[in-house]
């Protein structure tokens, strides 16, 4: 064979190579667009209730997508979050701090986006038949931290470290231990109620998701047997006693708020990023307002005047 057609079969050889190359990478798409595809997710179980309405929302308005929820104690979300590279999102009750951003930026190269949603309450449940139901900040600190007396044993929400386990020790014990034999962990929100339901001197601590829309007929049925209670506002005047409602979460004269807000790791406009879009918006809002959540979008309704008279021609 001579040197010219060897020259040339490379060359043909190199350009069918080229090309096939080309069209391989021309092939490539993502997996999943904001409208379709699958994505696996970790979520607070405290907040399950109205992250169940908004993942079947959002799943009938594009049926091509499929949001694969795991509802975990908050510590096992953000274990997902941080070692399972297949999960891009979680809902958990608080955002990242320094370390964790640092930390990200570090493995990622790029900051992950967290932001506050709603905003959520942890309501105080107590037996159908109980005489107590108004607390201070302080007598629950007593309760506790074992300092009352150890007449009520309290319920919290999960076997491993939640939202509401860290939530309490951070706004009412202020770093305080809490007294083991006053404190009981249970598997979920839902056996909290049952254990409240049949203990008269049990105290439960649970998301007001759980129990707080009037709408639904399951949490109506459960409030038959329990009772919501109501803490002391130290900022109100007059300090009453107020009970954890969409308007009293929006305006902290309850004491016990805290935000239920996504992290993000998706670099690309993917299944994950129009979930949150949707949450952040008018249609996912709404949702957290009819769940009696307190929704950061602004739904007021403007006083228009309107001329009665007609005009004179």
């Amino acid at each position: 064979m001579s040197a010219n057609i060897k020259t040339y079969c490379l060359i043909v050889v190199s350009w069918w190579m080229i090309s096939s190359c080309a069209s391989e990478k021309k092939s490539i798409v993502p997996h999943d667009s904001p409208q379709k595809g699958t994505i696996y997710i970790s979520v607070d179980e405290s907040f399950k209730p109205v992250m169940e309405q908004q993942i079947k929302m959002y799943e009938s308005s594009y049926p091509g997508a499929h949001i694969i929820a795991a509802y975990k104690s908050e510590a096992d979300c953000f274990r997902d979050f941080f070692k399972d590279s297949s999960n891009r999102l979680i809902i958990v009750g608080r955002g990242l701090n320094a370390k964790e951003e640092r930390y990200m930026i570090d493995s990622l190269q790029y900051n992950p986006g967290w932001n506050a949603v709603a905003s959520d309450a942890v309501a105080i449940v107590v037996n159908k038949s109980s005489r107590d139901s108004l607390f201070s900040l302080q007598s629950l600190q007593q309760n506790l931290s074992g300092k009352s007396g150890r007449n009520k044993t309290i319920v919290f929400d999960g076997l491993h470290a939640t939202s509401t386990v860290r939530f309490i020790r951070d706004s009412i014990l202020k770093g305080e231990p809490f007294d083991t034999a006053v404190v009981k962990a249970v598997k979920n929100s839902q056996a909290v109620i049952d254990y409240v339901a049949s203990h008269e001197d049990a105290l439960g601590f649970v998301g007001i998701s759980w129990i707080g829309n009037p709408e639904d007929s399951i949490q109506v049925a459960s409030l038959q047997s329990i009772k919501i209670g109501y803490v002391q506002c130290g900022l109100c005047e007059g300090s009453p006693y107020v009970k954890p409602t969409q308007q009293s979460m929006l305006n902290r004269r309850y004491p016990l708020v805290r935000p239920l807000c996504y992290i993000i790791k998706e670099n690309y406009e993917g299944l994950g990023t129009g979930f949150i879009s949707f949450l952040k918006f008018e249609r996912g809002q709404l949702i957290f307002r009819r769940a009696y959540l307190g929704p950061v979008m602004d739904f007021d309704i403007r006083n228009v005047k309107i001329n009665e008279a007609l005009p004179k021609n």
